[in-house]
């Protein structure tokens, strides 16, 4: 395939840069836990129940026994410091010990204590068995893929996957809409979110049938669309992957519910709630850390979202925000033990159509990303900012990115429909993107192998410039600090504030004897 000529002395550098703004972080998440990474925990172990409010609806069993643990300022030492405990003092399974706990039946604080060996010897127990049962899960995935046709290549030489959304609110009706797609020629069906779910601190109970602008992510409607594509891949003769969205304040609560139902792609970013959801930065970047280690060892594929930076800022003067936040990604995935071959950066179509040669330069950028992250299963999101109700000219827009995504040889492509600036795409809209993308990729399979990429042209010298613009930026982010470069704008012309936002009181800092075996098990 052809390759741009880019400096790889600014690359390494760029690297380099990346490794050194994430020092400090690395130290604040190992000095902190938080309310979601200690629900995850007891998740892990195979707490799932909910307890009945007065209103009629359920709440998990996790969020009462860790929030009432936190009003003590007892989660320092961790769950697992007063749950095992309780498991032994009552002799109880961790879904037993959680049901009468969660109905405050047992207080684990004034229950008498074994010692902290004891304790400590019987969480790693535990928790070896916990990670077990997702290795086991993992290797069940895996061996389905290797029964049906799998044609994911994360380096992209097989031509883009095609990547569509359901997103009706009501997971059966999903279920029906991702059957359809997989029928018309889809490779990997997305679940999106209900619209703010990502700022609640807990997980909805059981499956859900009412949602706004996409359905709740639970563990229960994870199973039934896994369920749902593993059946109709059987009757298609080919693997179907399944994406839900591991983002906000549950962030690894749903890494721990996606490992466990078998998912193939999770979006998880370490800063798209931090700039698009308000959420606090010290939270975010603790809770990512934990839910891709989880990841990591499910051997999940993530996506980021730096495609989202170009919705606020322009596509042309900002794209090496997209490049160095990739860069950031990339060395925080890396610490949390993820390899190349998981790692989905995100970038998008998104410059104004109007502007002179704005099709080499998104030819550039996206070449760039695929030369730059050469092992990396790359995510390309289709053009959203500039569409309209015309939907022969975005049908139009779509067929130019299917073409520049088969053209530098994307891994994922989300296809972008004809009437997404007017309403929720119907069936016969996916159904209009999967077959201009099939004829594309298709047509053009093989173009990247035909051409050269001319040293000194526009698209060589864009991808430099941004590429150069990128490792100015940051330079500015290592001098300031990740938090504070945030702070001031470094990306999508956002500011967030280290301790503003929602869930900071969430972030609570490791007492000496804190107790999580999963961190070295993991």
């Amino acid at each position: 395939m052809a390759h741009l000529q880019l400096d790889t002395g600014l690359i390494d550098r760029c690297r380099e840069l990346a490794e050194r703004i994430a020092v400090p972080i690395s130290g604040m998440i190992a000095k902190n836990t938080t309310v979601a990474i200690e629900r995850a925990v007891l998740r892990l172990l195979g707490v799932e129940g909910a307890v009945r409010e007065s209103q009629g609806q359920f709440f998990p069993e996790v969020n009462v026994i860790v929030e009432d643990l936190h009003k003590e300022k007892a989660l320092g030492k961790g769950v697992l410091s007063w749950f095992v405990n309780g498991m032994i003092q009552k002799k109880m399974t961790a879904p037993e010990l959680a049901t009468v706990v969660a109905n405050r039946k047992i207080n684990l604080l004034t229950l008498p204590r074994a010692s902290d060996k004891e304790v400590a010897a019987k969480a790693i127990e535990l928790a070896q068995k916990s990670v077990e049962t997702l290795i086991a899960r993992r290797e069940q995935r895996d061996a389905l893929r290797k029964k049906l046709h799998d044609p994911f290549d994360p380096t992209g030489k097989n031509g883009p996957l095609i990547y569509v959304i359901v997103a009706t609110g009501n997971i059966y009706e999903d279920v029906v809409q991702a059957r359809a797609a997989a029928q018309a020629g889809a490779d990997a069906i997305a679940v999106i979110r209900s619209t703010a779910q990502s700022l609640l601190d807990y997980v909805p109970h059981g499956a859900t049938t009412e949602g706004f602008g996409g359905t709740y992510a639970t563990q229960a409607n994870f199973r039934i669309m896994r369920e749902a594509l593993d059946d109709e891949g059987q009757k298609l003769g080919r693997y179907l992957r399944l994406t839900n969205y591991c983002s906000g304040l549950c962030m690894p609560e749903i890494a721990a519910a996606g490992a466990l139902e078998r998912l193939d792609f999770l979006l998880n970013d370490a800063m798209y709630g931090i700039l698009f959801r308000d959420i606090n930065p010290k939270r975010t970047l603790v809770d990512q850390h934990f839910s891709r280690r989880i990841i990591a060892l499910s051997q999940i594929v993530i996506h980021t979202g730096e495609d989202n930076y170009l919705t606020t800022a322009d596509a042309i003067e900002n794209g090496h925000q997209v490049l160095a936040s990739q860069f950031i990604n990339e060395r925080f995935a890396l610490n949390a033990l993820m390899q190349p071959h998981l790692m989905g950066l995100g970038h998008a179509q998104e410059m104004d159509p109007e502007h002179p040669n704005v099709f080499l330069k998104e030819i550039a950028r996206a070449q760039m990303t695929r030369d730059i992250f050469p092992e990396a299963p790359i995510k390309f999101m289709p053009p959203t900012r500039f569409k309209c109700g015309d939907i022969f000219y975005s049908h139009l827009m779509d067929a130019m990115f299917n073409f520049v995504g088969v053209l530098t040889g994307q891994t994922i492509q989300l296809l972008g429909m004809p009437t997404e600036a007017m309403h929720t795409p119907l069936l016969q809209d996916r159904w209009m993107s999967i077959k201009n993308a099939k004829y594309i990729f298709n047509g053009a399979k093989d173009l990247g192998r035909e051409i050269e990429y001319k040293p000194h042209g526009v698209i060589s010298e864009w991808a430099q410039k941004v590429l150069t613009d990128t490792l100015a930026h940051l330079e500015m982010i290592q001098a300031k600090g990740l938090l504070k470069a945030i702070e001031e704008r470094a990306f999508a012309e956002v500011s967030r504030t280290e301790t503003g936002g929602k869930g900071y009181d969430g972030v609570i800092e490791r007492d000496k004897g804190y107790l999580n075996p999963f961190f070295e098990l993991l």
